[in-house]
């Protein structure tokens, strides 16, 4: 026979077990994007950083590239908000998959912090996608839009792709505020 005092404790202890369960499967299954609805300096200049150390070294091998792929006549903020997670979504697959390869040391060391946090953006999302719309269609602007990108992935060289995710990043941080924005991006 238990007494009330260890009843007690052995009850309060799987209360904060259970506690702490539901939290983390709470913390698992939220979607929050806010974090990046604003920018810190010391992120927006690493970028900078690393777009204009690939502007002035490598981006000249690459002119002959003629991806338009970050060319749309429309802009994240006209997508539904499930639209707009998909979209950043893609567009981050595409630039943590270019800055993963292989560069000289100059360029590597220039890209780690923007790829740790590209990374990071990539796996916030993805949990996104899982949680608020796992089986959402995009709409007919987008799709036409992922299968130009499915395209340019198998016909452009990995040069072209990385020159223009680079040269675009800008463009998928803005969209990726968007997405953080939600309903506010206009």
């Amino acid at each position: 026979r238990l007494g009330f005092a260890p009843l007690l404790a052995l009850a309060l202890a799987l209360g904060v077990s259970l506690g702490v369960t539901l939290a983390q499967d709470a913390l698992e299954k939220s979607c929050s994007l806010s974090k990046y609805r604003f920018l810190l300096p010391h992120e927006l200049k690493a970028m900078q950083s690393m777009r204009d150390h690939f502007n002035d070294i490598m981006a000249p091998a690459h002119r002959k590239c003629h991806s338009t792929l970050f060319h749309r006549r429309w802009s994240a903020a006209k997508l539904s908000v499930p639209d707009r997670v998909m979209l950043v979504e893609a567009e981050l697959d595409l630039a943590t998959a270019v800055l993963e390869l292989p560069t000289g040391p100059s360029f590597a060391e220039m890209h780690h912090w923007p790829l740790a946090f590209l990374t990071q953006a990539q796996k916030d999302l993805q949990r996104c996608v899982a949680v608020e719309a796992p089986s959402h269609q995009p709409s007919g602007k987008l799709r036409h839009w992922l299968q130009r990108l499915e395209k340019d992935k198998k016909t452009e060289t990995a040069g072209c792709l990385e020159a223009s995710a680079i040269i675009h990043i800008f463009q998928v941080l803005d969209d990726l505020r968007c997405a953080a924005r939600r309903e506010q991006c206009t």
